[in-house]
């Protein structure tokens, strides 16, 4: 097993480190505001995973990316009320507040939302139900994936001052804002960093 183990010692911690942690909120003034759920795991060897999706390509903004399960804060709604529901409109996972460990900072996107990740305790073996309409593909990645010293890597753009993050995925790469989402979460709760990414961009094709 490499990693921590996933079990409620490991919960006990991860909830004390973002309870430590000092978030940095923002107001969405005319960005939309979202909220995404960080779920936290067992991967296969009993280590701590993370919960990641590729969107179906039938859904109208960014058919086919990685994403993790969220969506539109409603007006009246708080974030954590709607990373929950839409994790189970997503991927069928009922969840409540008490499985909340914890917030981790705003992200603002080139794409016109003010993302709200909420960090989540999904259990050992949560029975996933993708919905076909907006999850083509779910995996439950490891501690392992981004456990390694040559991560983040960070790209120069000519259309950016800004660096863009991508952290190698399977056959493929996850750009921001999914991959400086996780790269927070995996930082803040699993290595115990006061990590920050909202100076990281995403790629142009993410912009729209």
């Amino acid at each position: 097993m490499n990693g921590p183990r996933f079990d409620l010692a490991f919960r006990d911690l991860a909830a004390e480190r973002l309870a430590a942690f000092d978030r940095r909120a923002a107001e969405p003034g005319d960005l939309r505001h979202a909220a995404v759920a960080c779920l936290l795991v067992a991967a296969a060897d009993g280590s701590v995973g993370f919960v990641i999706t590729r969107r179906s390509p039938r859904t109208p903004s960014h058919p086919g990316q990685w994403a993790l399960p969220g969506g539109r804060v409603h007006d009246g709604e708080e974030p954590v009320d709607a990373a929950l529901r839409e994790t189970e409109e997503e991927i069928g996972l009922r969840l409540g507040h008490g499985d909340v460990v914890g917030v981790l900072d705003d992200y603002p996107t080139r794409s016109g939302h003010l993302i709200t990740p909420v960090v989540v305790w999904a259990g050992a073996s949560p029975a996933f139900r993708p919905d076909p309409r907006e999850v083509s593909e779910l995996f439950v990645e490891s501690y392992a994936t981004f456990d390694r010293p040559d991560l983040p890597w960070e790209l120069a753009i000519p259309e950016s001052d800004r660096p863009v993050i991508r952290v190698p995925l399977r056959d493929t790469f996850v750009h921001a804002p999914t991959a400086a989402v996780l790269w927070q979460c995996f930082d803040v709760v699993v290595r115990g960093r006061a990590t920050r990414v909202s100076h990281y961009d995403q790629p142009v094709f993410a912009w729209r």
